[in-house]
């Protein structure tokens, strides 16, 4: 089994890669997307996306990271494709998934599966632009309004070269909304030759299981539900590999993700450390009760060191002794 972290514009960024990646279980990162119009654009935007290029395309713990591009002009981003790989990119990904009114309306991300042969040209112009060596996936929905498309699009992607897909079980109608149609891939699997990972709705360790058995995917991709339980990958590899595992308390979740990790990084601005501890807030409610307590003792805090003093309160150095049980079970 191989897990990925999933792309997510706002939220997975640099540092975020770096904390979920530390508690380990990842096998790969995805960026967030790159906007491709119609120029190579300069080094220094992929080094801002990817700050991870400056350490051979690896985080901290030694995960690849792979550049994700959005964008509906082929050659652009065939000449944008290449430019990453040469950078230090672990390969490259197309965004053909992406929700967001706001880039569909620019002709990018989900939109684009309305368009399959459209889909087509990009993947090929992409896959003739980067060395063989270096991977070219794509990340898919099931369709747009609905999936009665669904096998045009992953032909397009399969037959334009790409190395591997993930397919994130929903239509842009759906959005967000559960369920995610895990049930609806093994169909299309029987058309594909090349690897394919299931994405969507997974928050816990039975949820991983079950994708996997309703899925018929051995691979699957990590988003919300790595934000909501940080170690959820580490969590997934220990149950499938046979280890014990101790899963983080709440005192270490605001240690390894609140605050050890963010406040000691001098690059790291009083703007972004509140609003981004708020919105890790966000997601970790869903699983932590402790996070509404701890949110609300900080949802006004605008200094960044009133915010350390609160989470001082609460965060707890990890057990040295336990490495969190990774012993093989009986």
């Amino acid at each position: 089994m191989k897990l990925f972290l999933a792309p997510m514009e706002g939220v997975v960024d640099f540092k975020m890669r770096e904390l979920l990646t530390d508690l380990g279980g990842f096998d790969m990162c995805v960026t967030e997307f790159i906007r491709v119009v119609d120029l190579t654009l300069p080094r220094r935007v992929f080094v801002r996306y990817c700050p991870e290029l400056l350490n051979g395309g690896l985080t901290r713990a030694g995960t690849p990271v792979r550049i994700q591009l959005l964008g509906q002009v082929p050659h652009a981003l065939a000449a944008n494709a290449r430019k990453a790989v040469k950078l230090g990119s672990h390969g490259v990904d197309l965004n053909f998934g992406c929700p967001a009114k706001t880039v569909n309306k620019s002709k990018g991300g989900a939109v684009l599966l309305k368009e399959p042969e459209q889909i087509y040209q990009i993947i090929r112009a992409v896959r003739e632009a980067v060395p063989q060596e270096h991977e070219v996936s794509a990340k898919i929905r099931l369709g747009f309004d609905d999936d009665a498309n669904s096998t045009e699009i992953v032909d397009a992607v399969q037959s334009a070269g790409a190395s591997s897909l993930v397919i994130h079980a929903r239509t842009k109608r759906d959005g967000y909304k559960p369920p995610a149609y895990w049930e609806k891939i093994p169909p299309l699997l029987e058309r594909l030759t090349i690897p394919v990972v299931a994405n969507g709705e997974i928050w816990q360790v039975e949820d991983a299981m079950r994708c996997q058995q309703r899925s018929a995917c051995d691979n699957l991709m990590l988003g919300r539900g790595a934000l909501a339980t940080p170690d959820l990958a580490a969590k997934i590899k220990a149950h499938v590999e046979g280890r014990n595992y101790r899963p983080l308390e709440w005192q270490e979740v605001v240690y390894h993700i609140l605050h050890s990790s963010m406040h000691q990084d001098p690059e790291v601005g009083e703007k972004y450390f509140s609003s981004r501890t708020k919105q890790w807030l966000g997601y970790l409610k869903l699983q932590y009760p402790q996070a509404h307590t701890l949110f609300d003792e900080i949802k006004r805090l605008k200094s960044k060191d009133d915010v350390v003093s609160v989470l001082d309160k609460y965060a707890k150095s990890p057990l040295l002794d336990s490495n969190h049980n990774n012993e093989p079970t009986a």
